[in-house]
C-alpha cells in the first residue's frame, strides 16, 4: 500500500488534470454558484467517474484564502483503493476461503477507522465502501486505525447492490448483521466465502441490501442499553469467523 501523502488540490483546471491522470480523489467541495466552461467539464467528469463532490458556500473557501482555488478543492486519498472485480479472483487463486467486509453508510471517521483496525487484524481480504455516503479517508481514519489502511485492500464502489450481486455470482454467501436478524451470529455457518455487511448505527443497512442477504444475523444482547458501537459489533462478527474456521 501506498505511504500517507496529505495532499489537497486546488483550482478548476488542476482538478480537471488530476481526475483525468487518475488521481484517487476522495471528495471536491465546489463553491455554489460556480459556472464556465471549466466548471462544466469538472462536473462531468466527477459524475462520470463517480467522485463524491459538494456544493458549498463561499464562506467554505475562507481556510484556503491563500491558495488560488477558483472556488474547488479537491482532497486525495492518501492510500491506495483497489478494484474489486480484480482483486475477487486473486483471492481464490490464492487457495484462501475469502472474507470480505461491507461498509454501509458508516460516515464517522472514527468507528471506520476502528473497524478498519479490527478487519486488518482479523485477516479480512477487503472492506468495500460506497463512493458516497462513506466515512472520508483520510489521515484522521489513517491515525484511528493505528496504520492499517496501508494494510488491507480498500475497495470504492459506485453501487453496494451491483456490488453485492456481483460478489454473490462469484460464490459468496451474504450475511448482514442486525437486531432484525432471525438467527444468533453463533448459530449461523459462516465457514464458506463471506461477505459481512455492517449497517450504519442509526438507519442500519439499507433495504436494497437486505434483500439480497443470505442470512440476517444478530449479535445476543443482554443488557438493557440494546445496541452495540458499530466498531465493537463488527469486531464481534469478523471474529466469530474466525473461530468458525478454526483460525
Amino acid at each position: 500500500m501506498s505511504k500517507e501523502v496529505n495532499e489537497s488540490i486546488y483550482g478548476l483546471r488542476p482538478v480537471i488534470e488530476a481526475i483525468i491522470s487518475g488521481k484517487q480523489i476522495d471528495k471536491v467541495l465546489v463553491k455554489q454558484g460556480l459556472s464556465g466552461e471549466l466548471a462544466t467539464e469538472l462536473l462531468r467528469l466527477m459524475k462520470e467517474k463517480n467522485i463524491h463532490f459538494q456544493f458549498v458556500p463561499t464562506e467554505r473557501f475562507a481556510k484556503y484564502g491563500d491558495k488560488n482555488h477558483q472556488g474547488v478543492v479537491a482532497f486525495v486519498i492518501p492510500v491506495e483503493l483497489v478494484e474489486l472485480e480484480s482483486l475477487v479472483p486473486t483471492l481464490f487463486e490464492s487457495g484462501k476461503v475469502p472474507l470480505i467486509l461491507i461498509l454501509d453508510g458508516i460516515t464517522d471517521v472514527r468507528n471506520f477507522g476502528a473497524i478498519v483496525r479490527t478487519a486488518e487484524c482479523a485477516g479480512v481480504d477487503a472492506i468495500v465502501v460506497p463512493a458516497k455516503g462513506a466515512a472520508q479517508i483520510g489521515s484522521d481514519s489513517i491515525k484511528t486505525s493505528a496504520g492499517a489502511l496501508h494494510h488491507i485492500p480498500i475497495c470504492r464502489v459506485g453501487s453496494l447492490k451491483m456490488t453485492l450481486n456481483f460478489l454473490k455470482n462469484s460464490g459468496f454467501q451474504t450475511a448482514i448483521a442486525t437486531d432484525k436478524g432471525s438467527e444468533s451470529l453463533y448459530n449461523v455457518d459462516l465457514t464458506g466465502p463471506m461477505v459481512i455487511v455492517m449497517g450504519a448505527e442509526d438507519i442500519g443497512v439499507s433495504p436494497d441490501l437486505f434483500r439480497l442477504a443470505d442470512k440476517l444475523v444478530k449479535i445476543p444482547i443482554k443488557g438493557k442499553i440494546g445496541s452495540l458501537n458499530v466498531s465493537v459489533a463488527a469486531g464481534v462478527v469478523v471474529y466469530e469467523v474466525l473461530r468458525q474456521r478454526g483460525l
